[in-house]
């Protein structure tokens, strides 16, 4: 009887062993794992970068950078504290002299991400949303991991003692630029989304979206959704009734109407209501990357024909090589096909690719530009100066 007991004892033991193993194991695979995913995901292979001269850091200095789209929102990191890791934080930002980074949510995309056609499914997201320990909210529901991301920015802000500062109006825009002509060290951080399948086939919930602070919208990502079809999609279809009220609707609200991985057939839909300027926030175009991601002469001309702006992306997938120089020949098509007025920046950091360099090194570009022969005044433009027009025309007041 002694003997069993003991045994017993032993079994319960060895069990309570094992299951305290295991629980060590689950908390350092939820601890480790989402850092582990994206070094993976959002790395930086060192490009061979100009050397920047201190005329040219004197001029870098001295502009207001704005940077279209990255996504670091979907990463479990802090982006307050500068990490060795991805490509933007506010210490970086501040670095690089960022004057307006837009953040977007990513809330759905597919492992495959299939330049030419994606289903859509499997959904990545989910398991990011779950291995990174989000709300349960954000789960099952597009609308609520988008929530998510604007509370995260919201709170980013909160905690940032000033440094960085929520852009939802013109007057939060002109604000942000006065002081930081005044000597202040202040990064803007507007809220955007990537795809409107965070709709949920509703188009009252983009008052909720706006309320959580979007001031940009893309309309689509890798697979066509209820409101628009993509670039990568099945049908490739156009906007529907959807997608038609959620553009008026931006219009009305003073949300910027994003193009990027949009099909032709959806491009051609929002440049025929179109009442004021859009944008594609991150991408490159065809005359020097040839894929079906970018944009052809006629939509750069039909952008720049509404007052907006092309983001040039860092990636290859957007530029064909991860070089200052391929992202300035990209611009450089854009100003003869648009004029000067048209071209911008648009990164896409943190967004599952690899780049030559983090955001802390923008400086790079302006070397770039200014080796390839552009005055001071069109280097304003190019580097923040027109996406910072098309704000302010756009923004509510």
């Amino acid at each position: 009887m002694a003997k069993a007991g003991r045994r017993r004892r032993w079994v319960k033991g060895v069990l309570l062993g094992l299951l305290g193993l295991l629980l060590i194991i689950v908390a350092a695979f939820f601890v480790v794992a989402p850092g582990e995913l994206e070094n993976r995901m959002n790395r930086v292979e060192p490009a061979v970068l100009p050397a920047v001269s201190p005329q040219t850091q004197q001029l870098h200095d001295s502009l207001q950078v704005v940077d279209m789209h990255s996504d670091t929102l979907m990463w479990k990191r802090d982006l307050l504290t500068r990490s060795d890791r991805g490509h933007v934080d506010l210490p970086r930002l501040e670095e690089g002299n960022v004057a307006v980074q837009v953040f977007s949510s990513v809330s759905k995309a597919s492992g495959s991400l299939n330049p030419d056609i994606n289903t859509g499914e499997p959904d990545d997201i989910t398991m990011l949303s779950v291995v990174q320990l989000q709300p349960p909210r954000t789960w099952n529901s597009l609308l609520q991991r988008s929530l998510y991301h604007g509370q995260k920015l919201e709170r980013f802000a909160a905690d940032s003692n000033g440094a960085l500062r929520l852009i939802r109006t013109r007057e939060d825009l002109d604000r942000l630029l006065a002081d930081r002509a005044a000597g202040q060290q202040v990064t803007g951080a507007m809220f955007s989304v990537e795809g409107l399948q965070n709709l949920e086939g509703d188009i009252e919930n983009f008052d909720k979206l706006y309320g959580a602070g979007m001031r940009m919208a893309g309309f689509t990502h890798f697979f066509d959704n209820e409101a628009a079809g993509s670039m990568h999609g099945v049908q490739k279809g156009g906007l529907t009734d959807l997608g038609r009220a959620a553009f008026l609707r931006a219009q009305q609200r003073g949300v910027i109407v994003d193009v990027t991985h949009s099909s032709s057939q959806t491009i051609d839909d929002m440049l025929g209501l179109a009442t004021g300027p859009i944008v594609q926030s991150h991408g490159g175009v065809k005359a020097t990357c040839e894929n079906n991601r970018n944009l052809t002469d006629e939509q750069i001309r039909g952008i720049a024909e509404t007052g907006g702006v092309i983001g040039i992306a860092y990636f290859d997938w957007a530029i064909c090589q991860t070089t200052t120089k391929a992202v300035v020949d990209a611009i450089d098509h854009v100003v003869e096909v648009g004029g000067i007025g048209a071209a911008a920046l648009g990164s896409d950091y943190d967004g599952s690719v690899t780049t030559g360099w983090d955001t802390a090194q923008l400086a790079a570009i302006t070397q770039e530009l200014v080796d390839r022969g552009y005055d001071d005044q069109e280097i304003a433009a190019i580097m923040g100066g027109n996406t910072i027009r098309v704000m302010r025309a756009v923004l509510p007041p």
